[in-house]
């Protein structure tokens, strides 16, 4: 469903509207030489003490983007300590990529040993179980980036624990979670898919995020 241009295409919009939305983008994102460069250009007030906590952040996620799961969580525990604590699907997510990397590299019975150690209690949980199963099923396999279960290996996976552990983070500090951004697409995401199920009776197609950010 496509709305008639005429019905925004005169509404006002702010430049510092959209500069602090770009902005808070960046900087959730960790993106630093992007905000220095941007605040330089539009002449933006820079945030009280971004760049430290961006820089830690940065570290951390890219800690766990790469693999490096332990190193993001001993990181993760000195920014605050009681992050994993209260998140304990994010420190599963975060042993659970160690685990596969020792897989990748092939370090068979040192990734037995650690999942016995460190995943195995989480098994205690129901909501778990199939998650471990399907850790434990990569080693079944001698290459098991073609197993069934090679979605785990992804680099994808890994974005998907880092950038919930970038939120966990922001959370924490009384940051938002999600960019203003982020919460456009959605909301407009939502209104457009709710409008085009009210006209789908008529034959138009479903709405398609992807098709209406080509413009």
């Amino acid at each position: 469903m496509d709305v008639d241009p005429r019905l925004y295409e005169n509404v006002a919009i702010q430049d510092n509207d959209i500069h602090n939305i770009v902005l808070s983008y960046l900087i959730h994102n960790c993106h630093k030489e992007s905000v220095e460069s941007f605040i330089a250009c539009t002449g933006m007030k820079q945030p009280a003490n971004y760049l430290e906590d961006m820089e830690q952040r940065k570290r951390i996620f890219h800690f766990a983007l790469e693999g490096n799961a332990l190193k993001a969580i001993e990181l993760t525990e000195q920014l605050a300590e009681d992050i994993l604590e209260k998140n304990k699907d994010l420190r599963f997510d975060l042993l659970s990529l160690h685990f596969v990397e020792l897989v990748c590299a092939r370090k068979c019975t040192e990734a037995l040993e650690f999942a016995q150690n460190k995943l195995s209690p989480f098994g205690k949980e129901h909501k778990y179980m199939e998650k471990l199963e399907d850790f434990m099923a990569l080693l079944a396999y001698k290459e098991p980036e073609k197993s069934p279960m090679f979605h785990l290996l992804s680099l994808e996976y890994r974005q998907q624990v880092a950038d919930s552990l970038n939120r966990a983070i922001l959370a924490h500090s009384n940051l938002p979670s999600f960019t203003p951004m982020e919460k456009l697409i959605q909301q407009t995401t939502a209104v457009r898919q709710c409008l085009s199920q009210e006209v789908g009776k008529d034959g138009l197609p479903p709405f398609s995020l992807k098709e209406f950010l080509k413009g």
